[in-house]
């Protein structure tokens, strides 16, 4: 569950530490348009689009629930990421790491 994730050490850093749900977001939106996703060999859409996710996140981060991005890449590489709030809304009780200041 990705909210355990702020139960690891060492892992926070303050460039990847936000306030404001925008920049969340605008670092999920820039790490999505750095790893382009892989095509349908029949041209198809492979995944939602980039609105259709932006959309979710400006709707769910505000509410404490975390954001996981999937996709394979051009080059068949499967890449993960997230953004893991804190207060967490489904493990409240968990301290945030790198609380804001």
């Amino acid at each position: 569950m990705t909210g355990h994730w702020l139960m690891r050490q060492n892992q926070t850093a303050v460039e990847r530490t936000w306030t404001r749900v925008v920049g969340a977001v605008t670092w999920l939106k820039s790490t999505y348009e750095t790893n382009p996703l892989g095509e349908r060999d029949d041209g198809g859409r492979v995944y939602v689009t980039l609105e259709h996710k932006i959309a979710y996140a400006m709707d769910a981060l505000p509410r404490g629930v975390d954001v996981c991005w999937v996709h394979y890449t051009k080059s068949q590489s499967l890449i993960s990421f997230s953004v893991v709030c804190c207060l967490n809304h489904h493990h409240p009780g968990l301290p945030c790491p790198l609380p804001p200041s």
